[in-house]
């Protein structure tokens, strides 16, 4: 997978204050690594039902004839695929979004998707949007959350779609998921479903789309009287998402953003270790060896792609966020990085 997506960020498109996009505004603003690199303004769940139409406005007046935000913008719209009414507002959300803000966005998030039928109906109520209005067919993109019993029975179906139609993303969705399989949070605690993250990761994979964790709602918590951040609990899942192998993680909250990001990224340790492996490796091979013994590691061809999606992440993240690599990472060890060629 070539797309960076170390942070999938929601924002509420509306909300109760004197700016009703306050939060958008902010993430379209941020900089450093609480920059998410998919920024999610949220018409669905993040936006109280009486603020919907006014959340779609805000949408379209920040995106409409660009932001400039650096990175990917995703608008999260209302679906059900048991709900012909929440369909049909997604229907309209859409047309809207393209009609209005076609050339900003890059593509729309669809939650709630059901079999794989409901996905191919959520990607034609796309590609009607982008007829109607005259954008290049495959402009806007579709990403599904996967958050019910029907979209995980067809997982693979749903994913082998994204391989050829313009399905690019499958994110989790636990809190609707665990909902409906009738799931508990015993002692506060929600099932992690691992197993389903394994297979979202390889299904992903399989097909060439981005794969993204779950949100972490559990912010803050209290000991002694003080109020604090949640940090080292959203960076334990963030943790075992990447342990996984997906692409990246949900987030509600800058600081969230700025945790999964490094997490996400490799640390300047990581970089080191394989910048200097592939060198000598490929030292090796100009000399006619095929597998060379490393630090006591025995290297070859499938262990050197290790190294190599090392060196990948860290040139999709400086051309998306040159920032993050300048204040990750000491000059020198950046241009040894980037001095090599990423299309091993």
């Amino acid at each position: 997978m070539t797309r960076l997506c170390r942070t999938f960020q929601t924002a509420p498109a509306a909300v109760a204050k004197e700016n009703s996009a306050k939060y958008l505004d902010s993430a379209l603003a941020a900089e450093g690594f609480e920059a998410p690199d998919w920024l999610v303004p949220d018409l669905e769940d993040g936006t109280a039902p009486n603020r919907k139409d006014e959340a779609l406005e805000n949408v379209v007046d920040r995106l409409a004839g660009g932001t400039g935000f650096a990175g990917e913008l995703w608008p999260r719209v209302q679906w059900g695929y048991d709900s012909e009414r929440d369909r049909e507002r997604g229907r309209e959300e859409i047309r809207t979004i393209v009609r209005e803000a076609g050339d900003a966005v890059d593509g729309v998030v669809v939650p709630k998707v059901g079999r794989v039928a409901d996905v191919e109906r959520a990607a034609e109520a796309v590609a009607e949007a982008e007829r109607e209005y005259g954008h290049p067919d495959g402009s806007v993109e579709l990403s599904v959350i996967v958050e019910t019993a029907r979209a995980k029975s067809d997982l693979r179906e749903i994913a082998r779609f994204g391989a050829d139609s313009r399905l690019a993303g499958l994110v989790f969705g636990p809190v609707d998921y665990t909902a409906e399989l009738g799931g508990r949070a015993i002692d506060g605690q929600r099932p992690t479903w691992d197993g389903l993250l394994a297979d979202l990761s390889n299904e992903a994979s399989a097909n060439d789309l981005v794969a993204v964790g779950g949100p972490f709602d559990d912010l803050f918590r209290e000991r002694a009287g003080v109020r604090f951040y949640n940090g080292d609990a959203y960076a334990d899942q963030v943790e075992r998402e990447a342990t996984l192998g997906l692409d990246g993680s949900w987030s509600l909250y800058p600081k969230q953003t700025a945790q999964a990001n490094r997490i996400h990224m490799p640390t300047p340790e990581e970089l080191r270790r394989d910048v200097r492996k592939i060198e000598r490796f490929e030292a090796a091979k100009a000399e006619g060896t095929g597998a060379v013994t490393l630090d006591g590691q025995m290297v070859d061809e499938a262990t050197f792609k290790n190294f190599a999606n090392t060196v990948r992440t860290v040139h999709r993240i400086d051309a998306a966020r040159p920032a993050q690599t300048e204040a990750a990472y000491d000059p020198d060890l950046l241009d040894r990085a980037l001095g090599l060629d990423p299309e091993w």
